[in-house]
């Protein structure tokens, strides 16, 4: 086990982000090191910090304390010291039993029975069935949660997981004086002196103005399947260099039952892969809205509009290229993100994936969305050197809301199928 001290560095003057200069970020006028980061994307901080203002004050089934708590619970799957310490304060200042704050196993019998779900949604999502609802809702002893309980905590669960990505993927500092930012592999080489290699923002222009041009070739039905399980194969083969061997926090830890359980590929070689989650059969659109809809409708609502506005946000522009259009960019990324989660669309080309994001991209936004604290400065400068900082950051945020929406998709359609 490394020092812990190994990982801590004290704070600099450089802003909110060990990976953003501050002179690249918005005044200094935001809430927290999170806000300074988002408000380069003004309309989705506003609609962000309405989702969360949501879930943790107002109406819900679940108490305030405990609604920090299960941000605790989450936040620990992805060793993330910046909400586990915020939420500790929280939970605190919302009259929570400091008792809990000792260790998972220090809490109600009834938040301990929600550690399956929780490491299941972190990583594994495709594995809750509706058997995991049915044992939460019908426990004996009054320890059984309620369906608003559990829709509640299902989305903070969802939250906490993909924010915790953003949070690490974005090397963002902790509040207090220190953080627990990983050390780059090798030494840092500043952006200016990388652009020797070939005109990543040029390649990405070329690729779409293609694909704008092939349309009116639709590949057939068949081959739209071939290329779907070829990503989903060639994403196996997407791995970080971060070495996965990392001290974790005692004050981490103590709120980790499993700690060893975290995401493994969908589709592994010699193994039977789980069925491929077809999205026209259980749409965000149709049925994941309408129930959230139907059982929390303040948060289905806020949901779906921070869906949209991370999937429709564009400012036209790629680097220094300006007037283009990038919708073709933004799905790449949504639907590559899903695809690791296994979530095909039989209405996409998955053949414009790999088009679009060359692997040192998606190195980084695999090891964003399934094992964040592996992120490293090196990962985030390796992809991109020509793109602006903001754009990196609009990249988690697609990174964010499609990981929350694979996830938030698997447990709705377990209740949606438990409740049929």
């Amino acid at each position: 086990m490394k020092d812990l001290n190994d990982q801590i560095r004290p704070r600099d003057t450089r802003g909110p982000s060990a990976y953003i200069p501050v002179s690249q970020l918005p005044g200094p006028s935001q809430s927290d090191n999170i806000a300074a980061v988002m408000a380069l994307h003004p309309e989705y901080l506003r609609v962000f910090w309405k989702t969360q203002h949501q879930l943790l004050r107002m109406d819900g089934a679940l108490s305030l304390p405990e609604r920090h708590y299960v941000a605790i619970m989450a936040s620990a799957r992805h060793h993330c010291v910046y909400l586990v310490s915020l939420h500790t304060a929280c939970f605190l200042q919302v009259g929570g039993d400091p008792r809990w704050l000792e260790g998972l196993s220090y809490a109600p019998l009834k938040l301990r029975r929600l550690n399956d779900v929780n490491k299941y949604l972190a990583h594994r999502p495709w594995l809750i069935t509706k058997e995991h609802i049915k044992s939460l809702l019908k426990s004996p002893g009054g320890h059984a949660w309620s369906l608003a309980e559990l829709i509640h905590a299902l989305v903070l669960l969802t939250h906490f997981h993909a924010l915790s990505s953003f949070i690490l993927g974005c090397g963002i500092y902790p509040p207090e004086g220190k953080d627990f930012i990983r050390r780059p592999s090798s030494p840092d080489v500043r952006i200016s002196e990388r652009c020797s290699t070939p005109q990543e923002a040029e390649r990405v222009l070329a690729q779409m103005k293609e694909l704008d041009e092939e349309e009116q070739e639709e590949p057939s039905e068949e081959e739209m399947e071939t290329r779907f399980e070829e990503e989903k194969r060639e994403c196996v083969m997407v791995t970080s260099n971060g070495d996965p061997v990392h001290s974790v926090s005692a004050s981490v830890l103590c709120f980790l039952e499993d700690p060893d359980f975290g995401y493994i590929d969908f589709s592994r070689r010699g193994e039977q892969t789980p069925p491929t989650f077809h999205a026209h059969d259980y749409t965000w659109e149709d049925h994941g809205y309408s129930l959230l809809h139907r059982l929390y409708p303040e948060v289905g609502q806020l949901l779906d509009d921070k869906f949209q506005v991370a999937y429709n946000l564009t400012y036209h522009t790629i680097a220094s290229h300006s007037e283009v259009d990038t919708f073709k960019l933004r799905r790449a990324i949504w639907n590559y993100i899903q695809c690791i989660y296994g979530i095909r669309y039989d209405d996409y080309d998955y053949g414009e994936v790999n088009r679009l994001l060359e692997r040192s991209l998606k190195v980084y936004m695999k090891t964003v969305t399934c094992h964040p604290e592996r992120v490293t400065r090196q990962l985030y400068n390796d992809f991109w050197r020509q793109f602006k900082h903001s754009e990196k950051v609009h990249l988690n945020l697609l990174l964010f809301e499609a990981r929350l929406q694979a996830a938030l998709l698997y447990g709705l359609r377990a209740i949606t199928r438990y409740m049929t």
